[in-house]
């Protein structure tokens, strides 16, 4: 895997800005933009086995798992904005007699997307499904951990029929090609997941530079809360699903159990049976549901936290669910602006009101 630097950055805004003017953006019908997308959908579809042992391979996560969710999910995330592209319209507004006001979503141009290790072919597809739909050209980075998805994603693309330049995936590491890619004066908005001091580093750097607008999906520490009314059995596989799902590599995770005192030890007792018949070990075994850490650097951090939970006493659990239609996204410091659904068409575009005189004289 090629490790890229500010210049590759340079090449790959050029040829982003370069396909933004002659060949997609407002040069392309928008039910064009969608018959693409929605080829590429059926392209995800069409080599399922062969991105999931990718994702597998460079990740961790559970093969079986992989292509379930991750690359099903993915595929329908694209599809899903392919939809999108002739729909997502500006208003007319009704001001007086005198003049007709309406309003534009018009694309940025060349936008970067900075994309994690945690769910690599998934946030490809949310990142570039919104983006593309509006018309917009893409730089992006995958994560230095777990780029083999996206780069095969690039030939899917491709093979898709996507004009040259309207989609750029430049891999290497956050210190040279996302930093890059934040501070870039001719890229107009960088969107980011992963870390939250990255996501403070990655707003400085879009301040300093052009002021381009930033869309931050961070980190969260959300709790279940247990009442004792609960159905015990589903409130305990929930939060085990939460904690230990994508071997607990999600940044929806909610790391935090609140059980209600009078079934707090009947909960943890059913618990940790539970938790036991869980399988572990190899990603490519189709009874496993938690393969490795992504690393070694990720294994020796989650073991320190498992190492202060027992010195302090704590407790850890969880949830997840996802869906392309309904938006996601934190509040405070989890992060800036929703991914998904309608609402991530917004971070694409730039409203624009136009005011048509019709008899208005001075």
């Amino acid at each position: 895997v090629a490790e890229a630097t500010a210049k590759d950055i340079d090449l790959a805004v050029q040829a982003a800005s370069k396909a933004y003017k002659t060949s997609w953006g407002l040069k392309v019908p928008a039910s064009d933009r969608g018959k693409l997308l929605m080829k590429l959908a059926d392209l995800v579809e069409q080599n399922a086995d062969e991105l999931a042992a990718l994702e597998s391979l460079d990740n961790g996560k559970s093969f079986a798992i992989a292509k379930s969710f991750d690359v099903q999910a993915s595929a329908d995330t694209i599809r899903y904005y392919g939809g999108w592209c002739d729909k997502h319209h500006g208003k007319t507004i009704e001001v007086d007699e005198h003049k007709l006001a309406y309003t534009r979503n018009e694309p940025f141009g060349v936008v970067g997307q900075i994309i994690p290790w945690n769910f690599p072919l998934l946030m490809f597809a949310w990142k570039i499904g919104p983006a593309l739909a509006t018309g917009n050209c893409i730089v992006l980075k995958p994560s230095e951990f777990t780029p083999l998805t996206a780069i095969r994603m690039g030939h899917l693309i491709q093979d898709a029929g996507f004009p040259p330049g309207v989609v750029n995936i430049v891999t290497g590491y956050g210190s040279t090609v996302g930093a890059a890619i934040s501070s870039h004066m001719m890229i107009d908005k960088v969107a980011f997941t992963g870390s939250t001091v990255v996501g403070r580093n990655i707003m400085k750097a879009a301040a300093d530079s052009n002021l381009k607008n930033v869309t931050l999906e961070l980190g969260g520490k959300s709790p279940n809360i247990i009442f004792d009314d609960a159905d015990l059995e589903q409130a305990i596989k929930w939060s085990a699903f939460g904690i230990y799902f994508n071997h607990g590599q999600c940044c929806c995770a909610g790391s935090r159990v609140y059980v209600q005192e009078s079934i707090y030890e009947t909960f943890m007792q059913k618990f940790t049976e539970h938790v036991k018949s869980l399988k572990v070990g190899d990603p490519f075994h189709p009874e496993t549901f938690q393969g490795p850490q992504v690393s070694k650097v990720q294994f020796d951090r989650i073991m320190g936290y498992i190492n202060k939970g027992k010195e302090e006493g704590a407790t850890v659990n969880q949830y997840n669910k996802l869906h392309h239609q309904v938006p996601f996204g934190g509040y405070k410091q989890s992060g800036i602006g929703r991914e998904l659904g309608e609402y991530a068409l917004a971070n694409y575009t730039n409203v624009k009101a136009v005011h048509v005189n019709l008899t208005a004289q001075l």
